[in-house]
């Protein structure tokens, strides 16, 4: 839960807390339940509890990370997934909110970044919820989201990480690899799900 979060925050300004996947409870509910619950109340189990938290304890120091909550829901929900989103930013700020994707267990992520890129929140959620519209693809909510908060989080000047040399893999076995790939290239989107033994 999100219960002891505000307080610890308050306790210790000085350190980030960073909740991943915002607190969503995918193990425990599916999107669906979730989103009858948000119509009913307008709430969210956990996830408005954190977005609450800044005003509550009139903290800056709690950011959502998304996680495998987007993933979960961005394509098979995606009205919750806007109302998800449009809870975070409305309660946390857009500066508060931290790209995630779990590709561990999800493979590339490039299906979840276009998904982010396209999504908006309906019409009718901004008006009932009072959600702002995420923008385009482009959007300065969406660079925040992206790359801007963690830049900011962690210290990293972009200019400065930009003229950060890179360690010189050029000529490993993988950049070898990479090299061969390319010459035949098909990227997929494609993922695998678990393997389980039997």
């Amino acid at each position: 839960t999100a219960d002891d979060i505000g307080k610890a925050a308050k306790d210790w300004p000085q350190m980030n807390f960073v909740m991943y996947h915002a607190c969503l409870r995918p193990a425990f509910e599916q999107p669906d339940q979730a989103w009858a619950e948000f119509e009913k109340t307008g709430r969210m189990a956990w996830v408005s509890d954190l977005a609450d938290i800044p005003q509550k304890y009139g903290v800056t120091n709690v950011y959502a990370e998304l996680g495998t909550a987007f993933a979960n829901s961005a394509v098979s929900h995606p009205k919750f997934c806007a109302a998800f989103i449009g809870t975070l930013v409305k309660g946390m700020g857009a500066d508060h909110v931290l790209w995630g994707t779990d590709t561990l267990w999800y493979g590339s992520p490039q299906w979840q970044i276009e998904a982010m890129r396209r999504l908006e929140i309906p019409d009718d959620l901004q008006r009932k919820y009072g959600f702002a519209a995420l923008g385009d693809a482009n959007s300065v909510t969406k660079q925040q989201i992206f790359s801007g908060n963690a830049l900011r989080m962690y210290g990293i000047k972009l200019k400065a990480a930009a003229n950060t040399p890179l360690p010189a893999y050029s000529h490993d076995r993988l950049a070898a690899l990479k090299k061969e790939y390319a010459k035949v290239a098909e990227p997929s989107n494609l993922r695998y799900g678990y393997v389980r033994a039997r």
